[in-house]
Formats: structure tokens, C-alpha cells, sequence
């Protein structure tokens, strides 16, 4: 594990690094060497204030989609889950759209705010089911009518949208992106993002504890409803923290917490940190693909995610289908 952990941060450092150094407009040595020694130069806000707060707000959302992403898993005790599925993801789009519809985009923060407590509000909702209800499945088909119904939401947002120009925006913002994020906009998002993280820690013995079967894990005599609980407040805290960052990013949490699953012998709890790890490398490096691509309007992350999610998606229901049929 210790070693596994080192490994997966010796990347994300060197994704990091190279995402903060690489870039569409090429800089000479000298200028990378203006840009250490003097922070305030041309090269130095090029290199500190507009690359390295991109590099980091990538891996920022990544960590936290994939940390949320092994966490429904563990709950739901389903490899096609991740942090959209009880409709969280759904209901901070829902929130952003409508305030960014309602014209408050030129207000710093308050789409931020906005996308941040539609996820807040997704995920208190989601937390009372789960204390009342044990089994996962009925808590997805709650999620699943949460999605929807903010799918519809978000949908009559356009429809009724002012002007082109506020429904272009809000395309924009759904389809995700960390372009133009400073170190205040990480800032902001940290502070949910480590709460989120203290209650996935904390989940963590009921994750595993679950692995058991539903039966075994109430007979524990640990507090079950309090762990399910606390593993989905902590997921929609991390899940609303990436979305008022970076807009909507799909599959990332699906993915991360496969990638690493093996490596600890399928234990929900230890696959918590690693997961982190993982979807942050992911998304650095994905980030880095949608800037240097060669097209005319830069690839928008969500975009970028997508196309390499759904091949996975679709491999991880198929094996799981095989294994349905055995």
C-alpha cells in the first residue's frame, strides 16, 4: 500500500510538473529560467498564475471525483457506480445553470456557491435515505430519479433561458473545463473537498464492514446507518466541491478507483487514497490533452473524459455482466 501510494504521488508530481511546464505557447530556457528566479515577469505569470492553478485545480477535482467515486462503490457494493449516480453531480449542474440563467455569472463565486449547494441539497437528501433505507439498490433507484428530475430541470433552464448568450454559458459550464481557475478558486474548493475527505475516512471501516453483506455489517455492532451516512455526505461534499470548480466531469470517478482496485486486493477501504491518486493523474493528464490538441476551440474536459470513460464504462458492464451469468 505505502509503496503503491508512492508511486501513484511520483506521477501525479511528474503530471504536474509537466502539465505547469508544457503549454500551447512554447517557452524558451531562458524564459523557464525568468520564470523561477522572477515570479512577477511575463514568463513567471504565464508559468504561476494561468498553468501551475490549472495543473493543480485538475488534479484538485480528479482526487476528489475519484475519492468519491471508490466511496459509491464501496457503499452501493457496485462497480458501475460513481459520484453521479445518486444524482449529485446532477443537482450542482442544476444549481450552477440557474444561477448562471439568472444572470448572477458576473458576481465572482456565486455560480460556485450555487453548483455547490445543489450538491449540498442532493446530498442531505441522499444521506436521510440512506440512513433509512439498507439496501443499495433501492437507494440508486432514488438516485436515479434525482438525475432525472434534475436532467429535466436543467433542461427547462435552457428552454426558458433569457438569451443565447446565458445558454451558451451554461453549455459551457456543463460540459466542464479548468481553464481560467486562479489559486482563490482552489482555495474555496479545498475547504468542502477536505471535509468530504474526513467523512470518506471515516466511512471507512463501515465500507468494509460491508464487504461482509448487509446482515453481517448491522450485526457488528458498528453504526451502519452512521457510516452510510457519513460515506455519502462525505461523497457529495467532494462530488459538489469538483462541480463548482470545474463544471460537470463525467466518468473519472468510475474510473480511478478500477485502475487501483487490484493492487489492493478489492478492499473498499484501502482503495480510498489510491483512488484519490488516480483520478487526479487522470484528469492532470487529460487536462494537458485537451490544451495541446490541435483544434480550433479547445477541447472542454468533460469532452475529453467522456470519450475515454465510455469505452471503459461499457468494458466494466460487460465483465460485470459475465460475472452476473456465472
Amino acid at each position: 500500500m505505502r509503496w503503491l501510494l508512492l508511486f501513484l504521488g511520483g506521477v501525479l508530481a511528474l503530471a504536474l510538473g509537466v502539465s505547469a511546464l508544457v503549454g500551447e505557447l512554447p517557452l524558451t530556457v531562458s524564459q523557464y529560467r525568468e520564470a523561477f528566479r522572477h515570479l512577477g515577469s511575463g514568463p513567471g505569470e504565464i508559468l504561476w498564475q494561468i498553468r501551475a492553478p490549472r495543473a493543480v485545480a485538475a488534479a484538485v477535482v480528479g482526487a476528489a471525483l475519484g475519492l468519491a467515486g471508490a466511496v459509491m462503490q464501496g457503499l452501493l457494493r457496485n462497480p458501475l457506480a460513481d459520484p453521479g449516480v445518486l444524482g449529485v453531480s446532477a443537482l450542482a449542474g442544476l444549481g450552477a445553470a440557474a444561477a448562471i440563467a439568472a444572470g448572477l455569472a458576473t458576481m465572482p463565486g456565486l455560480v460556485e456557491a450555487a453548483a455547490l449547494a445543489g450538491a449540498m441539497i442532493g446530498g442531505a437528501l441522499v444521506a436521510l435515505l440512506a440512513i433509512r433505507l439498507r439496501t443499495p439498490e433501492t437507494l440508486i433507484l432514488f438516485g436515479v430519479a434525482i438525475s432525472s428530475a434534475s436532467g429535466a430541470l436543467t433542461a427547462l433552464v435552457f428552454n426558458l433561458s433569457p438569451s443565447p448568450v446565458a445558454t451558451s454559458e451554461v453549455l459551457n459550464w456543463l460540459l466542464g473545463s479548468v481553464e481560467n481557475r486562479d489559486w482563490r478558486d482552489i482555495g474555496l474548493a479545498l475547504i468542502p473537498a477536505c471535509a468530504g475527505t474526513g467523512l470518506c475516512a471515516y466511512s471507512a471501516v463501515g465500507l468494509r464492514m460491508l464487504v461482509l453483506g448487509e446482515e453481517t455489517a448491522a450485526s457488528s455492532g458498528l453504526p451502519m446507518a452512521r457510516f452510510r451516512a457519513c460515506a455519502v455526505a462525505g461523497a457529495a461534499l467532494l462530488t459538489g466541491a469538483a462541480v463548482a470548480l470545474a463544471g460537470i466531469i463525467g466518468f473519472v470517478g468510475l474510473a480511478a478507483p478500477h485502475l487501483t482496485r487490484g493492487s489492493v486486493s478489492d478492499d473498499p477501504a484501502r482503495t480510498l487514497a489510491p483512488s484519490a491518486f488516480a483520478g487526479a493523474i487522470l484528469l492532470v493528464v487529460a487536462d494537458l490533452f485537451a490544451r495541446l490538441v490541435p483544434t480550433d476551440e479547445e477541447l472542454k474536459l468533460g469532452v475529453v473524459t467522456a470519450m475515454v470513460g465510455a469505452p471503459l464504462f461499457a468494458l466494466v458492464a460487460w465483465r460485470a455482466a459475465r460475472s452476473w451469468r456465472r
